[in-house]
């Protein structure tokens, strides 16, 4: 993986967070069909309209973990808050079972700020969730 620079007029920047968040209740929301495909689909829109690059994505059975790269200018929680506000009424609206819950993502996740050096190795780590177990 190459770590690309971004550009503005004023700044050029490197920075990639790895995010892990869970379903409320650590539920296993990604065992039901076509929740996974759906999840990702959203979010790749979401970041695309939202200037966030998706270095790597993967989605267990009861958590995510996202490595991206983003702008200076792109805080934290509202990253969080996007992604699981917009997925959530998604996802509930489009799976019933999802509908029973009285909300799909807990308030909380795990944010680890990346550089050059350990960007290969989270995005390795990301990549290989599947297969780990």
């Amino acid at each position: 993986m190459k770590n690309e620079f971004k550009y503005t007029k004023t700044t050029v920047s490197l920075i990639n967070y790895h995010f892990v968040f869970c379903p409320r209740y650590r539920r296993k929301i990604f065992n039901i069909p076509g929740v996974e495909t759906a999840f990702k689909t959203m979010v790749m829109d979401i970041c695309k309209e939202n200037n966030i690059d998706i270095l790597a994505m993967e989605c267990h059975i009861d958590h995510v973990h996202m490595f991206v790269s983003v702008y200076p200018q792109t805080d934290i929680p509202g990253i969080m808050h996007l992604i699981k506000g917009v997925t959530s009424n998604k996802l509930r609206a489009l799976f019933p079972e999802l509908k029973k819950m009285p909300s799909l993502w807990t308030r909380s996740y795990f944010v680890s700020t990346a550089g050059n050096v350990s960007s290969e190795t989270i995005k390795w780590y990301v990549d290989t969730q599947k297969t780990r177990y």
